[in-house]
């Protein structure tokens, strides 16, 4: 790959233009960004391998670039680190972990123990969405509170989301932006001076004591809070299938952490598998960055995310097969090609329909695992605690937002605070982490003449910007909650803010005042990405709802209205038959999607399980056989479990093996949580507060 691959432009973000950091990897002199981390600084590069296993030798990169695996271990100035969530510093020497190569000993000796300790009203854990809703009803409230997160700056996953939102516009800031929506709630905060913040901060462990061991930058802090607020967020599920370990292939949320956060361009073919909203909007992120997407599977009859993510994919010119399954990934080293394969109503992949694509990058997005255990441990010892966001139940950001208002007024009102609860917030939360309801057909009809918007939002899903931005109020949702099916009926003056708004870019204009003949009209619609791509005077292959090519039309002219930056509208000339039918236009060229000319057959192989200790199914279906129901067991005798991560990536699919076993989940023990929830150097504990 390129060894410059930086994004420098793109249609929604701005360019970083941070100072340069010169580092050391393998001995090879390279330049990071200044704050960045090391994965990311890597990948810029070209860099996926990050080392080798002490184990077999298999190449290791990244897997989650959250701090919850430990694929991207690296040495850091001769100390072992997660690359992902380590900054690169000015001349650090970073090597790869090649086996169990020996680490530099550090001969200083430890000093006695000098361990912060503080009492506080409130601990949050989590500075994403919900826990910064919790803390500002908290500073609202009147009560003090610390709120911590694990990266270097507040947001969590909005930081992530370059798309607009989303459910209410009243209650979440739905037709804004993940990241402007992030930038918006650390504003808020900042006005509560009761709310302390630490960034680079991470809850490692509960004690009897009823305190909570913090690692802050490199001290190490003893909380002990009346009452805690667990809004860790979640982390991605594993999907097991030979090659998955193979370097190029890991979860949506690590790639949009390199697009999107850091503006690294990882890939240049990628394929997806999972489609939830995760795995479509990383399609789309990954189109606006400029990659192509070869293609997206799903193992269900149909797709489990929002439909008008899915149809903006279609439109685009991007493949979506359902009821189809990956097979394997394939490489020398890191993932050269992926194959798929129809599935039967088991998920099986059916043998004669697999079809090969070349590929350097393999997403999976196939759900999320809450981040609870700290939960666990907080009710085990008797601490009030309270989940709020992804920790308590997946859903989206959206619902996170407003399930972190309800927690932060309901411990406010725990503590005597008068801040009870309005009785109609459960009802609205209720809605906002609803899933996608009906599908009803599209009923284009005939408006008539004059301009007039098409919306082909055909799925009930919660959302209702389109509702409140249009001056006529033409635009109505004829339910008692936003689950209902917006529906134009009235009278349009063409101002374009109902198409700048829609967060699933399901909305168009239709001017047929454009050609007195009636020969030819005008069709307006929303366009995320560079002008370059469809210049005006250019001719593109327009498709209806679902990317069904409906014929062509020229690009006229672009408009940006002032309310909303980053959205064009783009006007396009087509016939006069089409008007209606036009939702979109195929961005990228159909040869992407080509499959190679061999795809191979459908074989047995022996899938890597625990990514860790490269413990492979087969060894655990041994073990299941000859009688094991504990995964204390397994940890024991074959290592799952007993790697970096503490099971966090391998407990499900090994669940999943027993379930395939016969083996009723009744019947198996799952294994015990540590006692520190991340890895912790020791000398954190002996030296406290002081540097190491």
């Amino acid at each position: 790959m390129s060894n410059d691959l930086r994004i420098r432009e793109h249609p929604v973000l701005e360019p970083r233009r941070a100072a340069g950091v010169e580092f050391r990897f393998d001995g090879r002199a390279l330049l990071a960004l200044e704050g960045e981390v090391i994965s990311s600084a890597l990948f810029a590069h070209g860099i996926r391998v990050f080392g080798r296993h002490s184990r077999d030798g298999a190449p290791l990169g990244i897997f989650c670039a959250n701090g919850q695996c430990s694929q991207c271990m690296v040495i850091a100035d001769g100390k072992s680190v997660k690359a992902c969530i380590t900054a690169v510093t000015p001349g650090m020497d970073v090597r790869s972990l090649n086996g169990l190569a020996p680490l530099p000993l550090d001969t200083k000796p430890l000093g006695p123990s000098g361990v912060e300790t503080r009492d506080v009203e409130a601990l949050i854990v989590g500075g994403g969405p919900a826990g910064i809703s919790a803390a500002i009803e908290l500073g609202r409230a009147g009560v003090s509170a610390l709120l911590i997160d694990d990266k270097s700056s507040l947001g969590g996953k909005l930081t992530l989301q370059t798309h607009s939102f989303f459910g209410s516009t009243a209650d979440c800031y739905a037709g804004t932006r993940g990241i402007e929506i992030a930038d918006i709630l650390a504003s808020d905060l900042g006005r509560f001076k009761d709310i302390e913040v630490l960034t680079d901060a991470v809850a490692v462990g509960v004690y009897s004591d009823l305190c909570i061991g913090i690692v802050h930058r490199g001290r190490y802090l003893l909380v002990s809070p009346k009452a805690v607020i667990v809004a860790a967020g979640a982390r991605e599920k594993n999907l097991v299938f030979p090659g998955a370990d193979l370097p190029g292939v890991y979860g949506a949320g690590a790639f949009q952490t390199l697009v999107n956060r850091d503006l690294v361009r990882p890939a240049r073919r990628l394929f997806i598998v999972g489609g939830g909203n995760v795995g479509l909007i990383a399609g789309y992120h990954a189109l606006q960055a400029g990659m192509d997407v070869v293609g997206l599977v799903e193992a269900l009859p149909q797709c489990g995310g929002y439909k008008v993510h899915e149809d903006k994919l279609r439109r685009l010119g991007v493949p979506v097969w359902t009821s189809h399954t990956v097979v394997r990934a394939e490489g020398n080293g890191e993932i050269e090609r992926v194959v798929i394969a129809a599935a039967d109503q088991r998920f099986c992949p059916i043998p004669g329909s697999e079809q090969g694509f070349d590929v350097d990058t393999l997403l999976v997005a196939v759900g999320l695992s809450p981040v609870n255990e700290f939960t666990r441990f907080l009710k085990l010892y008797g601490i009030p605690v309270h989940e709020a966001g992804d920790s308590g139940e997946i859903a989206e950001a959206s619902a996170a937002i407003f399930s972190g208002r309800i927690v932060g007024r309901t411990v406010a009102t725990e503590m005597g605070r008068e801040r009870p609860v309005p009785s109609a917030w459960p009802k609205t939360a209720a809605v906002l982490k609803s899933k996608p309801g009906r599908t009803i057909p599209l009923d284009l009809g005939d408006p008539g003449l004059g301009v007039f918007p098409v919306i082909r939002c055909v799925q009930e899903i919660p959302c209702n910007p389109c509702t409140d931005v249009c001056p006529e109020g033409s635009i109505r949702i004829d339910t008692p909650t936003i689950m209902g099916l917006p529906r134009f009926a009235g009278t349009c003056r063409g101002c374009g803010r109902c198409v700048s708004i829609c967060p699933g870019l399901a909305i168009s204009l239709v001017d047929t005042t454009y050609d007195p003949e009636k020969k030819r009209a005008l069709v307006i619609l929303p366009f995320e990405f560079g002008p370059d791509r469809a210049l005006p005077g250019s001719v593109v292959a327009t498709v209806d709802l679902e990317g069904r090519v409906v014929g062509q039309g020229r690009v006229v002219a672009f408009r940006q209205r002032p309310d909303q930056r980053k959205r064009l509208l783009l006007s396009i000339d087509v016939p006069w038959e089409d008007r209606l039918r036009i939702a979109g236009f195929r961005l990228q060229d159909p040869t992407v999607s080509r499959p190679a000319a061999s795809a191979g057959r459908l074989q047995e192989e022996d899938p890597i399980v625990c990514r860790c200790e490269r413990v492979r199914r087969s060894e655990i279906v041994r073990e299941i056989r000859d009688g094991a129901r504990d995964i204390n067991e397994l940890k024991a005798v074959i290592r799952t479990c007993m790697g970096g991560c503490g099971g966090k990536t391998c407990r499900e699919p090994i669940f999943r093996i027993f379930r395939e076993e016969g083996v009723p989940l009744d019947d198996v023990t799952g294994n015990s949580d540590r006692p520190l929830f991340t890895e912790t150097a020791l000398g954190m504990f002996a030296e406290g507060s002081k540097e190491r």
